[in-house]
């Protein structure tokens, strides 16, 4: 397997990066997943556009997204295969310990590996930690996710594959790396940005594309809703069977069944919607 690191291709038995790497100590970077189909990587624009914003929001200079551009399809042509997560990673490069950042520059990292498609449903649970609505890093996709290991072991220990969150105020958020939809009489609904979640790529395609509303949501809303979806570059559209220890027998539901099939379709059609 091929990476690319700091302006060139590597083997990935031989690719370093500095043990010193504020990305490392401190998890001072950000990222994005992009999913790739038979070689082509799917709303790589937006991906970008976002990665773009992350480094703002964190104070990193922005990337140079030329540079970017060549990386992934090197990397893509490099590692031919037919569904694969390209994950890229900005960080605030070397730097001392501590918090405050180096002046040696950032580091920038691509690297693909193989994945299967999801499953059409999965289970999730709800866990008692919150998001920070009002934190410095809300909205950002950074590579602090701790919390979000955290979390995602408690769901696959419930036999789940995600794992939701409430904000400080009790609002449905989002998952660790997934958005949330539900449907109540008929119509869907996501929770809006300002609850803290993450501004998803499939989420906002998602909303476009199905008319879903943005609306504020306690958590509760989970045990009320005719039916529960997930996106996520990796899941698209991915109906919920199962919500803590309520059933959703007929998942997916006609509505979720209808979201990801309108899904499938627009996306086959334009890969950088």
């Amino acid at each position: 397997m091929k990476i690319w690191l700091d302006g060139g291709l590597h083997d990935t038995e031989t690719a370093r990066v500095s043990v010193f790497d504020h990305g490392l100590t401190v998890g001072d970077g950000i990222f994005e997943t992009v999913k790739t189909v038979d070689g082509k990587p799917f709303a790589l624009s937006r991906h970008l556009d976002r990665l773009t914003r992350s480094a703002q929001g964190l104070g990193l200079p922005e990337p140079d997204l030329d540079e970017v551009r060549r990386a992934c399809a090197a990397v893509v042509e490099a590692n031919p295969m037919a569904l694969g997560r390209l994950r890229i990673t900005y960080t605030g490069g070397l730097s001392p310990l501590g918090s405050d950042r180096g002046e040696a520059g950032t580091t920038l990292v691509v690297a693909l590996g193989e994945v299967q498609r999801r499953p059409d449903t999965t289970a999730v649970i709800t866990v008692p930690w919150t998001r920070n609505e009002r934190g410095a890093l809300a909205g950002l996709k950074t590579t602090s996710y701790a919390e979000n290991v955290v979390a995602l072991a408690r769901a696959r220990e419930h036999g789940a594959s995600e794992a939701l969150f409430a904000n400080t105020v009790g609002r449905l958020c989002e998952g660790t790396g997934s958005n949330v939809f539900v449907v109540l009489d008929g119509e869907i609904h996501t929770p809006p940005v300002a609850s803290g979640c993450l501004a998803g790529i499939t989420r906002a395609l998602a909303v476009e594309w199905t008319g879903a509303q943005e609306t504020d949501l306690p958590l509760s809303v989970l045990a009320e809703a005719d039916e529960v979806f997930l996106t996520s570059t990796l899941r698209d559209v991915q109906a919920v069977h199962r919500v803590d220890d309520r059933g959703l027998t007929d998942a997916p539901g006609p509505v979720t069944a209808q979201a990801m099939k309108v899904w499938d379709e627009r996306a086959a059609d334009d890969l950088d919607p």
